[in-house]
């Protein structure tokens, strides 16, 4: 078993838990965290032991979103292309529309993974947290979580279009077009998560979900999650999300794309938040809206 540094992986009976374990950074997707989450999700694949593959959180949230701060003296172990600096996911995808489709080879393998793999989000679940918990098979939540996409406000378009599949038309048109937040009971109730709980009854009631599924044997689950995942191909998720992610890379030539980064570069992280988010009062953002720069 490699020894990771971003997440904790621990096997339970029938069980394997992954947990995100960057608390202090309210659990970003950096680079090795992503790399070290899709070897540990192999690991479970290939140990017969394990049935059900759960993914949570460290500290207060599942996952505020993406960390892409470079990744610095990389080396084999951090499981990472040398190539492009990103996770080793499958194709490499070089040019204009990277990231959206390097991400989509990552989570086609959740996908195709033959145990089912279930979300436990407690806390902020944002942006690409959100992506990664609404591409596992199930979704669990506190009922108070936080699940949104705040990006869509300024930064770029949803890079995993996933809400035409976890929710009606009408509610995913009002998410993507705010990127306004629900809470974890409302989620069950679109449609996008399977199940809410009290944030302290959360894990146990995930686990206890689990075992249910671990009672089936193996063989009978991947049939099952075969016939599923087939189903919604012939539906056209695959292409859905494919063209999703070109819209995404089309959306940070727009005219007013650079102007999140400006703000970034010019006043700090928060101050580019603020200005996002300001207007929604929401995300902990300050409730005014900073100026532009005079150069946006």
């Amino acid at each position: 078993m490699p020894e990771f540094e971003d997440i904790l992986y621990e096997t339970k009976g029938r069980l394997a838990i992954v947990t995100l374990n960057r608390p202090e950074k309210m659990n970003a997707l950096s680079h090795r965290l992503r790399a070290e989450l899709f070897s540990a999700l192999k690991d479970a694949e290939a140990d017969n032991a394990v049935r059900v593959v759960i993914i949570r959180g460290a500290g207060r949230t599942f996952s505020a979103g993406y960390d892409i701060t470079p990744v610095p003296n990389l080396s084999e172990s951090d499981y990472l292309d040398i190539r492009s600096g990103l996770p080793s996911v499958g194709p490499i995808h070089p040019g204009q529309g990277q990231w959206p489709q390097h991400l989509l080879s990552g989570y086609w393998q959740i996908w195709e993974l033959t145990k089912p793999v279930i979300a436990q989000v407690h806390g902020y679940c944002l942006a690409g947290g959100s992506e990664l918990a609404s591409m596992c098979d199930l979704m669990f939540v506190a009922d108070d979580a936080i699940i949104g996409y705040p990006p869509v406000r300024a930064m770029t378009t949803v890079d995993v279009l996933y809400h035409p599949w976890h929710m009606s038309m009408r509610k995913a048109r009002e998410l993507t077009y705010t990127g306004d937040s629900v809470t974890g009971a409302e989620a069950v109730e679109l449609g996008w998560a399977n199940r809410s709980f009290a944030v302290d009854e959360l894990s146990e009631e995930t686990e206890r979900f689990a075992e249910r599924i671990a009672n089936i044997a193996p063989d009978m689950v991947q049939m099952s999650k075969r016939g599923i995942n087939r189903a919604y191909e012939v539906m056209g998720i695959r292409t859905a999300l494919s063209v999703g992610a070109d819209i995404q890379a089309l959306s940070t030539y727009r005219g007013s794309a650079g102007e999140f980064g400006a703000i970034a570069r010019e006043k700090g992280l928060k101050a580019a938040l603020d200005w996002r988010d300001g207007p929604f009062q929401d995300y902990g953002a300050a409730k005014t809206r900073p100026s532009a720069p005079s150069n946006q």
